[in-house]
């Protein structure tokens, strides 16, 4: 069987700097390029060395780990023991990654076992078939794209995951609990009185509002049904607070001052003294992560609640 040795090393460096380069997006590294592709040239050098009389020293596991060690080096640097380490579980966690996905969907595809006359038969395709090369070439590139779209996914949702709390709001005595996003984006204040402004969805509170208020929601020009007497008990309570969404006019917003606001943040709960829930007719989350956006000011300013 022929064995074309620069192919093969060739490849082997491509290979190694997608993975090196997974490996510096899983971590936000910013590397250098030619350390990268130095760091993929070492780890190539070993692949060849396993075709010379040096072959028995190279394919013992101590070697390959100190070739592992080697490479994340030179491609990562070294800073200190726990920034190293990082590198290096980062990069056996991305080969092992999309090695294993390369395999899953090998043997996936191959049909291995056939039954011919009551006889049970295997098969197996070897190392050098032009097929399994062919699978390689196309099913690497496409699995180390899946790899790291599901790893920019994973670190999107932990990122607003970090930013969902628990938030507690008190209408007229009933609380509410709800699953709240802290967003910077959100800005709304009301221009009177200055306070912060949650947008809550208008479905998660309709049961402990007036009928008449869940009614004329969305809020539009007129604001006669605000002197019904249903909700003269309410009447204290609502704000009308002014916004503007890009590329759209002047819209206003109808907002209730709760009883309180509390807010669980960073494993303690804050309440928050000055704050009004805005009310908004559409889900704010399609998959239903969230039901309110948080002010941030009212992170910040929210007072540490004591046993006492």
């Amino acid at each position: 069987m022929a064995v074309y040795l620069d192919v093969v090393w060739l490849l082997n460096v491509c290979f190694d700097s997608l993975l090196l380069w997974l490996t510096a997006i899983m971590l936000k590294r910013d590397v250098v390029w030619w350390r990268v592709l130095l760091g993929a040239f070492i780890g190539a050098f070993l692949v060849v060395m396993m075709f010379t009389p040096f072959s028995t020293y190279v394919q013992h596991p101590v070697s390959k780990i100190m070739f592992s060690f080697l490479i994340v080096f030179v491609a990562f640097g070294f800073r200190r023991i726990q920034y190293f380490l990082e590198n290096l579980f980062a990069f056996y966690f991305a080969t092992f990654m999309v090695g294993g996905g390369m395999i899953a969907v090998h043997y996936f595809l191959q049909q291995q076992i056939n039954i011919h006359d009551g006889v049970l038969t295997t098969h197996s395709l070897g190392v050098g078939d032009p097929v399994s090369w062919m699978f390689v070439l196309l099913g690497f590139p496409a699995l180390w794209i899946f790899s790291r779209a599901r790893i920019n996914g994973i670190r999107e949702k932990k990122l607003r995951f970090e930013h969902i709390i628990d938030v507690l709001i008190v209408f007229d005595g009933v609380p509410l609990q709800l699953k709240g996003l802290i967003d910077s984006g959100n800005q709304l204040y009301d221009p009177l009185a200055k306070a912060p402004v949650m947008i809550v969805e208008t479905d998660k509170v309709k049961e402990v509002l007036p009928e008449e208020l869940a009614r004329h929601i969305p809020f539009e020009t007129s604001m006669d049904w605000l002197h019904q007497a249903q909700l003269e008990k309410w009447a204290h309570r609502f704000r009308i607070v002014p916004y503007r969404v890009v590329g759209s006019e002047q819209r206003f917003l109808v907002a209730i001052k709760p009883d309180r606001i509390m807010l669980f943040y960073e494993q303690q709960w804050l309440e928050v003294e000055k704050g009004l829930v805005g009310l908004n007719e559409t889900n704010l989350s399609v998959d239903g992560e969230y039901e309110c956006i948080v002010h941030p000011k009212m992170v910040q300013m929210g007072k540490r609640i004591t046993a006492s």
